[in-house]
């Protein structure tokens, strides 16, 4: 009754126990309910049953409004960030096999945010709005190459890595910072609402935009699955299992700024994600990635959403940015980490 699911194919394998079957089915039904409730709430409460019939019938062109143009685009933009930090949280800390590991913490979403405060300062007039993803996703990827290229030396360890990526962080928002200090009032504002991280204003474009690079990191992110759980024993011993560490890692890092660049460019600088999702992951399944992964992304999606309903419902009519309830959550969560490492 207790005995595992073994599941071999080409490039994955992993076992599953029934206990973490009961958990992922738990956070999948979390999540739906999470949505669901999203979708339900606003200024003109549906009943859950309501939407469902609007979404599988469309019957009512009334509540139609507000679900497809208003709710739904905002409330699947939410999720699919979520899931995207939640997921390169993941990889990178099994890559650096560090625990403070997060595409926030390392440098990637600094990169991205500078580079949007820079567009947004100096470019939006001469290209258009519609090119902030492509500035903040190419902010991301050289802030992301400075730090490998800093911190090889023979090759790339984790904790260079991560100690690279705290210093490029820091200079990043002294750059933001910079920037916005010297640009008018109106762009502060703008800056500052994107640099908080909020799904505010999603549309169905944007979702569709950015629903294929999560879908296509995700698939080579399970790819990967079996050299990702090789790194996590050890550079040594991966190397003696056969694999190529070094190349590896570069492909790991840049997949992690794929899954995580596109979602800061669309709902900004949603901080903590990728740092709470994997812990809480990690406590309800077992550490194979293949059955992490998923549940990680989840796990993203339902914080993402929930902290955009909260930001919707706790204190209207404002509609204060999801990045407040979620860095309400992280800080406290990673000094509660950082005094963990200490022993």
């Amino acid at each position: 009754m207790n005995k595992p699911l073994v599941v071999r194919a080409r490039y994955l394998s992993f076992f599953v126990s029934p206990t973490t079957i009961v958990a992922s089915l738990s956070i999948a039904a979390m999540t739906t309910l999470v949505i669901l409730l999203a979708l339900s709430s606003g200024s003109q409460w549906l009943s859950p049953q309501q939407v469902v019939t609007e979404i599988f019938i469309g019957d009512n062109s009334e509540i139609n409004i507000i679900l497809e143009t208003l709710r739904l685009p905002r409330t699947l933009m939410a999720a699919l960030v979520g899931a995207g930090l939640a997921t390169s949280g993941l990889i990178l800390q099994s890559v650096i096999r560090n625990p403070l590991a997060s595409p926030d913490v390392v440098g990637m979403t600094s990169g991205a945010s500078a580079a949007a405060v820079a567009f947004l300062s100096f470019f939006q007039m001469s290209y258009g709005i519609e090119w902030l993803p492509i500035f903040s996703i190419a902010g991301a990827l050289f802030a992301s190459s400075l730090i490998y290229l800093l911190a090889w030396r023979n090759g790339v360890s984790p904790m260079r890595m991560i100690l690279v990526g705290i210093g490029i962080s820091a200079i990043m928002g002294a750059l933001t910072t910079f920037v916005i200090s010297i640009s008018s009032t109106s762009t502060s504002i703008s800056a500052y609402i994107w640099l908080t991280g909020s799904v505010y204003g999603a549309n169905w474009s944007d979702v569709q935009a950015l629903l294929p690079w999560l879908c296509v990191g995700l698939m080579i992110a399970l790819a990967f699955s079996r050299r990702i759980n090789a790194l996590e024993l050890g550079d040594n011993l991966a190397t003696g299992l056969g694999l190529s560490v070094q190349r590896v890692r570069l492909v790991l890092v840049l997949l992690s700024v794929v899954l995580a660049a596109p979602a800061v460019a669309y709902s900004g600088a949603v901080g903590f994600v990728g740092l709470i999702a994997p812990h809480i992951a990690r406590r309800l399944v077992v550490r194979s990635f293949a059955v992490l992964l998923p549940v990680t992304a989840l796990i993203g999606a339902c914080l993402v959403v929930l902290a955009d309903l909260c930001g919707r419902m706790l204190f209207q009519p404002l509609d204060i940015p999801a990045g407040v309830f979620v860095s309400a959550i992280g800080a406290p969560f990673f000094i509660y980490l950082l005094f963990r490492q200490r022993f």
